[in-house]
């Protein structure tokens, strides 16, 4: 059995006159598996926003949850972080002096 995604930080592209980022993280939200969403818009251009899609949950379809992109009008532009297994690493703080 293959370990179940626990989390999954993407960066996402959609479309200005597409639906808005609360209708789409409560479409994501409705999927199986996942337990909480994170959207952050952190590029607006003319035509397309760039937003960062944290999801969380137990066992998280990453084919469902693009699929639910894409019909939503998003393209995913890179994965940026997966965590998998049966726990959640936090990645360790750095601190500076």
């Amino acid at each position: 059995m293959k370990a179940p995604i626990r989390r999954l930080v993407l960066d996402v592209l959609k479309p200005v006159k597409g639906p808005s980022i609360v209708e789409i993280s409560k479409e994501i939200a409705s999927i199986d598996g996942i337990e909480g969403v994170n959207i952050t818009v952190k590029e607006i251009d003319v035509d397309t926003m760039t937003l960062s899609v944290t999801v969380e949950g137990e066992n998280i379809d990453f084919d469902k949850l693009e699929e639910k992109l894409e019909f939503l009008g998003c393209v995913i532009h890179s994965i940026d972080q997966v965590v998998a297994g049966t726990k959640l690493i936090e990645e360790p703080k750095i601190v500076v002096e």
